[in-house]
């Protein structure tokens, strides 16, 4: 049995769950957020929990059963806590600007700045010149713009300038040998 997916997922007080068939939704103070989970997956409610279950032991139902209980679990803590990806930028003259809570300007060592737009249900925190947090409920749509963010200018392995996550360690390469 998938040690993760025979976890209950616990249900905080404020958070509402529906459970319509296949779909799960969750509702809770910072928002709604739905999913709908693979066939052979069932979810049921309980006392402040839910159950994940599936109804054999085939090769698919033992791989969708952790992924739909992580899954819900994200959504439940993305209503309750939200999601926070931080990212850093490196390098002489990089830097960012907010242009509001949903629009970032970049300089990047680029002949011209560059504007990003926040999708739908994501904000952004700029904390200094060279730190930024993406924030958001869905965990998977903040980890995505974190990395087109990220794409934007990768961190080269020679200096190491660029857009990198918190914490991230850029593999550096040693540059060419003099005479």
């Amino acid at each position: 049995m998938s040690r993760i997916g025979k976890l209950p997922v616990l249900v905080p007080g404020g958070v509402d769950v529906q459970i319509a068939g296949q779909e799960v939704t969750v509702k809770g103070p910072k928002g709604t957020l739905s999913h709908v989970v693979a066939a052979p997956i069932t979810v049921e409610q309980g006392e402040g929990v839910l159950d994940v279950k599936r109804p054999d032991d085939e090769r698919l139902s033992k791989a969708l059963h952790g992924l739909s209980r992580t899954l819900i679990n994200n959504m439940v803590i993305g209503v309750t806590e939200g999601y926070e990806k931080k990212l850093e930028i490196v390098g002489v003259g990089y830097r960012v600007l907010s242009k509001g809570p949903t629009q970032l300007e970049f300089q990047l060592g680029y002949s011209h700045p560059i504007i990003f737009d926040a999708p739908e249900g994501i904000s952004f925190t700029v904390d200094g010149p060279t730190k930024l947090g993406v924030v958001g409920i869905d965990k998977q749509q903040v980890g995505e713009v974190a990395a087109n963010i990220r794409k934007l200018r990768k961190p080269e392995p020679y200096k190491g300038k660029g857009v990198r996550y918190a914490g991230e360690n850029v593999r550096r390469k040693v540059g060419k040998a003099g005479k």
